[in-house]
């Protein structure tokens, strides 16, 4: 690989990692935007029984898996397998 393939590789990872860093924040965006409303719902029509609890929970949990997925360092095994065949490619041109 030359130093220009590199660079277009990098540049390909940078995107693909802000992309999902923006996804998240869309996300976080519209879970706080749509709770909220909820919430004011909630507290209009039934103040006495908090449901939008049960909203916030489920959804809440989706929110923090794709924190997860964005932020933590996942090295997974597709990743593996891909750094592996790509290795293996590049074994059998010379």
């Amino acid at each position: 690989m030359t130093d220009w393939d590199d660079e277009i590789d990098l540049r390909r990872r940078a995107e693909r990692a802000a992309d999902a860093k923006l996804a998240l924040r869309a996300h976080v965006f519209s879970y706080l935007l749509v709770v909220g409303g909820l919430l004011a719902l909630n507290l209009v029509t039934s103040p006495g029984y908090l449901w939008v609890g049960w909203v916030a929970f489920g959804w809440g949990i989706g929110v923090v898996s794709h924190a997860a997925a964005v932020y933590l360092p996942a090295r997974s095994g597709r990743e593996r397998l891909i750094q592996a065949e790509m290795a293996r490619l590049r074994d059998e041109r010379r």
